[in-house]
């Protein structure tokens, strides 16, 4: 890279690069500051693929890739602002040639990796998964004051697709505006809440049109024992449609549409709370608080098939449920002794389940048994894990575990695991969707790196699918440190391609050198 220093509160790197068997690609970054909350950051990169042509049978039966265009590119960019000290202000653009660009181009300098990495430090967010073929680019603004908020989107599809259908293009949100606070009423106990919506979805070809999406509901304390956490709330949905065609679409239903659904829920809970006294150095003491809860939910069946199908808000399932489960929370206090009212909460436990009042599900009404595991023993370590467990097939549905550990220096490993068995939908009440999986999933992924002597570090990255017996990726690096230079040699995998890159940085200004095989 070649990196211009345009003035005290920006600069321009140039990436120039080249590929053996496609050509040059030339990449360019700029950034700014202008206050300590406003920044931005956009990148770009550009190849005139000579490999991407139909007569490179090769090239497509061993990659597997479908894209057939030779111009590819990645725009990608993201800035932050606050205007007039109040309004919070997100721009995000992510636009790219093709479907498999970013599977494709995702090592070196400018690859997908370092890019989201880059941008991940910069902003706390990066980037869709690179196998996403609907790219999304927003913009957002946000103002919050006592007790309410008030954010306007603008959402627009970047549809990558190397077959795109011309009928039923992605949605895009022109805008969406949504308001949502909390108030309490008067001196009195009760509180007032609401959430109100307005989307325009719009698209090139397919139903769309406007929706208004307003929930209002009251909620307040049961006094029924001073030992007890108890409240209700009642709430009311109401929501309007006025549906527009665009292109060569058809609507068979009624221009205007509405659905209006009574919301209840109520819970009673307690808190139960010891403290251990251990008088070790590492943990003098530590409290111990658990919270058994049961909830009450009730939302009726209403018929919502003349609706348009937008996103999740147009069809919300009926609910006859009560929940029932304990909380446990592990808080750490100081262990010098210095501050007795420092803690920090070095585990969480969660084991819930619920029992279906529906008709339908008289013959099984119990749910799965839900666990989730949130555990920091020590500094820069953490380990989660989560499950749900069938009572009536008496076997695991679904496990996710991933633990992290890192050092002062800069060591890390990570491992992540997740299952779910796949099966047909499931009919479960609200909170337990994730179960709501059709595909068999079994999957391992590993990262890690480390100093391995003095200058020396390496690197490591395995993404790998149990249950289709495939590595997806697998990555490799070695990289020398010295004090004003460095060298890097790294290895990718991938079921369609091998890449060894070799990468020399001097004072900010470097060189990339890549080979695909």
């Amino acid at each position: 890279p070649f990196f211009l220093n345009i003035s005290d509160s920006a600069d321009l790197t140039l990436f120039p690069e080249y590929y053996l068997e496609r050509g040059f690609m030339p990449g360019a970054e700029f950034r700014y500051v202008s206050d300590v909350k406003d920044k931005g950051m956009f990148t770009g990169s550009y190849l005139d693929d000579q490999l991407s042509d139909p007569s490179e049978t090769d090239y497509y039966e061993e990659t597997g890739f479908t894209h057939d265009n030779s111009e590819r590119y990645w725009l990608r960019g993201k800035a932050d602002h606050t205007f007039a000290d109040d309004w919070q202000t997100r721009l995000d653009i992510d636009i790219v040639s093709d479907q498999d660009y970013l599977r494709e181009f995702d090592s070196g300098v400018t690859g997908f990796d370092n890019t989201y990495n880059r941008y991940l430090k910069t902003f706390g967010r990066g980037f869709q998964n690179e196998t996403d073929i609907f790219r999304q680019n927003s913009l957002k603004t946000l103002r919050s004051w006592s007790g309410m908020s008030l954010e306007a989107n603008l959402l627009a599809i970047d549809d990558t697709r190397t077959n795109a259908s011309d009928t039923n293009t992605p949605l895009w949100k022109l805008p969406n505006v949504i308001f949502s606070g909390a108030q309490p009423i008067g001196e009195s106990s009760f509180t007032v809440d609401w959430n109100t919506d307005y989307v325009d979805y719009w698209r090139e070809d397919g139903v769309g049109g406007h929706r208004f999406d307003l929930r209002p509901a009251i909620s307040a304390p049961i006094p029924l024992s001073a030992y007890l956490e108890s409240r209700a709330e009642v709430a009311v949905r109401d929501t309007f449609y006025s549906v527009e065609t665009y292109g060569d679409a058809e609507w068979d239903e009624g221009d205007t549409q509405n659905r209006f659904l009574p919301e209840f829920e109520s819970e009673v809970a307690t808190t139960l709370e010891r403290e251990f006294f251990l008088g070790s150095d590492d943990v003098r003491s530590f409290a111990h608080q658990v919270r058994p809860y049961i909830k009450y939910g009730y939302i009726p069946d209403v018929d919502q098939d003349e609706l348009p199908q937008f996103d999740s808000v147009d069809k919300i399932s009926d609910k006859n449920a009560i929940t029932y489960g304990v909380d446990n929370f592990f808080n750490v206090f100081d262990p010098t002794g210095q501050n007795i009212d420092a803690s920090r909460q070095a585990a969480s436990l969660r084991v819930e389940q619920y029992y279906d009042l529906r008709d339908e599900k008289s013959d099984e009404p119990f749910g799965p048994v839900h666990a989730k595991l949130i555990w920091n023993p020590i500094e820069r370590t953490a380990v989660n894990y989560k499950t749900y467990y069938d009572v009536y097939d008496s076997d695991f549905i679904s496990h996710s575990f991933s633990g992290e550990y890192g050092n002062s220096r800069g060591d890390l490993v990570a491992l992540e695991y997740s299952f779910n068995e796949g099966s047909n939908e499931r009919n479960v009440i609200e909170g337990f969707e994730g179960l709501n999986q059709l595909q068999e999933i079994e999957q391992i992924n590993f990262r890690g790196r480390a100093q391995i002597w003095n200058q020396w570090f390496a690197g490591a990255e395995v993404q790998h699918s149990i249950a289709n017996d495939e590595t997806n990726k697998a990555k490799g690096s070695l990289i020398y440190q010295a004090l004003c230079w460095s060298v890097q040699f790294e290895t990718r995998y991938t079921p369609e391609d091998t890449t060894y890159l070799l990468l020399f940085s001097l004072a900010n200004i470097g060189n990339p050198f890549g080979v695909s095989l």
